[in-house]
């Protein structure tokens, strides 16, 4: 007769853990680890990027907390996993009010749990406004390298929304070894439009200075960029004649709902993920829900670092990321690791408490 073990039998005893400490790692302190580390950070999204792409990771959809009496506020959670040498869980939970802007603060404000991979206690929360910018920054940044490979490399960029994402974009792509002869800014805020350029001018003190032109509308300047970037807190198509993009120009389309589908329908399209990007009402959500299909996506990033996909050297080429909640876990587990490396990390008492079972 065989005996089946009996869940008290060795074989299925608990392992042994105990609680983690728990930490708070300021804003200061995630500036601190990432300042100066552009390209350092890009390799890190790019490998966060194929690991999601093998299947190591868990990322399901975004959820987002939205007000009946608020259209224009939102807050979003995203939960994440990914493996690999990362091997971390947990969550981005980051509010977009665009509001706060004319309050002078700026529009999003996030915080980052990270959850141990072994017990699933948080072990670490991050201030993520800083997170969240830096890895949309270097996953723009990786793709207009990527997707420039066939063609001409471009060296007019034009930026429509001027903001805090426009800022770490241009960083990011300045500290990867982009240098530009003009640099084109669009904005519905005049102050917006003057801040930006005199950020651009103070950043070209410490190098190659490009041509620096404010454009009064954003066909001006798409026609006039060779990598357009768009950044803006639009909720609908502006931008809706694909002659605009006759140059065939590489756009990064960050804020996701610029673009008429039309402009899509006309271009080659990438995406960071297929069923991430394709909802929300998006410009590529948008552009399925015209043609009934999805045959207008060329491939993902992902396809492009394997090689599976080459992208077009004389088409428009759209970049339309989502954002994944992989590259905040990424990013920041690099940015606990260094604090912690530092021995700096501000360690909350007796966070976990009541930890035996039976008192």
């Amino acid at each position: 007769m065989t005996v089946l073990p009996s869940p008290l039998t060795e074989a299925a005893a608990p392992r042994s853990a105990t609680a983690p400490t728990f930490a708070v790692i300021s804003g200061a302190q995630v500036q601190q680890a990432l300042a100066g580390r552009e390209r350092q950070v890009v390799e890190l999204v790019e490998a966060a990027y194929r690991l999601h792409g093998a299947g190591d990771s868990v990322n399901p959809p975004s959820y987002f907390l939205r007000f009946p009496d608020r259209p224009a506020d939102r807050i979003i959670a995203l939960p994440a996993s990914i493996g690999g040498p990362i091997r971390v869980d947990g969550m981005k939970w980051i509010s977009s009010f665009p509001g706060n802007v004319q309050a002078g603060i700026p529009r999003a404000s996030a915080v980052l749990v990270l959850n141990d991979h072994d017990t699933g206690y948080p072990f670490a929360c991050l201030e993520s406004s800083v997170i969240s910018a830096t890895r949309t920054a270097a996953s723009a940044a990786l793709a207009a390298d990527r997707l420039s490979r066939g063609r001409p490399r471009p060296t007019r960029v034009g930026f429509v929304g001027t903001g805090l994402i426009a800022r770490y974009i241009h960083t990011f792509l300045a500290g990867t070894g982009w240098t530009f002869d003009s640099v084109g800014v669009h904005d519905l805020s005049a102050d917006s439009a003057a801040g930006f350029s005199g950020y651009l001018r103070e950043a070209g003190t410490t190098g190659h200075t490009p041509r620096i032109t404010v454009h009064d509308s954003a066909e001006e300047l798409i026609r006039a960029s060779d990598l357009v970037v768009f950044a803006t807190v639009a909720g609908e198509p502006h931008v809706t004649d694909p002659d605009w993009f006759s140059h065939h120009p590489l756009v990064l389309n960050v804020s996701l709902r610029d673009l008429a589908p039309e402009v899509l329908l006309a271009a080659a399209n990438f995406v960071d993920d297929v069923e991430h990007c394709l909802k929300a009402g998006t410009s590529p959500h948008l552009a399925e829900q015209l043609t009934g299909g999805r045959d207008f996506l060329d491939g993902t990033l992902d396809d492009v670092l394997t090689g599976r996909v080459t992208p077009p050297a004389d088409r428009t080429v759209i970049f339309s990321p989502f954002g994944l909640g992989v590259l905040d876990l990424a990013v920041g587990k690099y940015v606990y690791d260094e604090v912690a490396r530092k021995g700096d990390l501000r360690l909350v008492d007796d966070f976990f408490h009541d930890l035996r079972r039976y008192g």
